[in-house]
């Protein structure tokens, strides 16, 4: 596995929680078991503490970073019981708010600061109740306590130390900006056998904001980058073609469709929530499901400059749709009698077992290889039919054109590119100086021909300096 993100140029790979969390066996270990915390031992189902280190070790070691998932507004569920039916064995009293192994008790809770009268956030209109209430029933810490921002921070830290590059910041918006700073502020710089010194650790927040509610991803610009959730939502009705959009509106992508600043935003086609129907973007998101318009979308997103992208690797579950509702969007991983299954890698090196392995994808893969290549290089040479086949291209390094209408493409574009022939890294790779895809054929004044009929298996072409035979 190292071999494929370095191959690749990956360079991170974000984790789900690695801490220990509740074990739910009604239904039989969900996902989202992995967040609701019991304590911050490093023990789950992926592994134990010296497992962890071996895995961040090993990929610091050949340059790929990781992000860890930091489950740090809530505990687990207020009907969790009491007992040890935890992923390491500790014991827990929901009930009570006690859990010894952090330790925790009922006066690191925000109980009393709550206004609601179930406890539970009732309104999103009310930025208190957001930030002091219980989302979906989960104990919501009391973050304005020294003592929990401190226990909070000896966790990250201890991830710090060990090697870990940054952290995705779940339920930020249940957080209060100043409550999340306070706890970045204790953090230590990252580990300098693999970092310069005085680096600090990647924070990205996950803020849903759709518009329309009382907290505004905005309030968290200060702590680092945010999740824009408006982004996987608007990308997919365009490539569906739903409400009227089309491709040709993308001309000004990005702040131009009332998105963050890009060097705010966090940006992705799916995420594990709203892959299956949670979280925010509805029935628009695009997923591996949907693999055609998929790669087109994630191929899109690589080759824009808007934001700081992350691509999606997950793993199949049996979709079994009730009333428009997956029934079964809560199973867990691929596992046999709750071990998670071994990621088993194809000769075409996409993964078994159920794991989908996106980023493995020729198409992802190879994009993620283009965004590298024309990394700083300006937005330019867009084109479009004023209907669903556009272009454009990155400064003189990169050059992607796509189809998503139902006629074929034939046409001469600019692709600022410097003359040469190129090989086309959707359609294949290039290998030892040749081709197994397309050949784009660029002349000295940098225009090309390009032919995309609207039943290939991949309807876009993507060429990089890179990718020059």
């Amino acid at each position: 596995t190292e071999l494929a993100w370095t191959l690749f140029g990956d360079d991170i790979c974000s984790i789900s929680p690695p801490n220990e969390n509740i074990v739910v066996n009604n239904p039989s270990r969900p996902w989202w078991e992995r967040y609701q915390p019991i304590s911050y031992k490093i023990c789950t189902r992926s592994g134990n503490e010296n497992e962890f280190r071996d895995m961040v070790t090993r990929c610091n070691n050949v340059g790929v970073r990781i992000y860890v998932d930091a489950v740090i507004n809530h505990m687990c569920g207020e009907g969790g019981g009491a007992g040890t039916s935890s992923t390491c064995g500790s014991y827990f009293n929901a009930g009570n708010r006690e859990f010894p192994a952090v330790p925790y008790s009922g006066w690191d809770f925000n109980d009393g600061k709550c206004k609601t009268s179930s406890g539970g956030i009732e309104s999103y209109n009310d930025a208190y109740q957001v930030r002091d209430c219980r989302l979906v029933g989960l104990l919501d810490l009391a973050l304005e306590k020294d003592y929990v921002r401190t226990q909070i921070a000896n966790y990250l830290n201890n991830l710090i130390d060990i090697g870990v590059a940054g952290f995705r910041l779940d339920a930020s918006k249940h957080m209060w900006p100043g409550d999340i700073k306070a706890v970045l502020d204790k953090l230590h710089n990252l580990n300098t056998k693999w970092f310069p010194g005085g680096s600090r650790p990647f924070i990205f927040q996950e803020v849903i904001d759709l518009g329309g509610e009382a907290i505004t991803s905005s309030e968290y610009f200060g702590n680092g980058r945010v999740t824009e959730f408006k982004y996987g939502a608007k990308l997919g009705t365009v490539i569906r073609r739903w409400n009227g959009e089309k491709m040709a509106y993308l001309k000004n992508w990005g702040e131009g469709w009332g998105f963050m600043p890009s060097d705010r935003a966090l940006v992705f086609v799916d995420n594990h929530d709203n892959q299956r129907g949670h979280g925010a973007g509805g029935s628009s998101i695009l997923t591996f499901w949907d693999a055609r318009l998929y790669k087109m979308a994630v191929g899109f997103m690589l080759a824009h400059p808007y934001g700081f992208t992350r691509v999606m690797s997950s793993y199949r579950w049996p979709r079994y749709f009730v009333n428009g509702q997956d029934v079964n969007d809560w199973i867990g991983p691929p596992n046999n009698n709750g071990v998670i299954k071994e990621v088993t890698i194809n000769p075409d090196t996409t993964c078994g077992n159920d794991w989908v392995c996106e980023h493995r994808w020729r198409q992802i893969r190879n994009m993620v290889i283009f965004r590298n290549v024309v990394d700083g290089q300006p937005f330019q040479n867009w084109w479009d039919n004023g209907s669903n086949q556009v272009a454009f291209g990155r400064g003189n390094k990169g050059f992607i054109v796509f189809n998503n209408d139902d006629w074929s493409l034939s046409t001469t574009l600019q692709t600022g590119l410097p003359g040469g022939t190129y090989c086309d890294v959707i359609s294949g790779d290039k290998i030892n100086g040749n081709c197994t895809g397309i050949k784009v054929y660029v002349s000295s004044d940098g225009k090309a021909q390009f032919s995309i009929s609207n039943s290939a298996e991949d309807p876009f072409i993507a060429i990089h300096a890179d990718s020059k035979l």
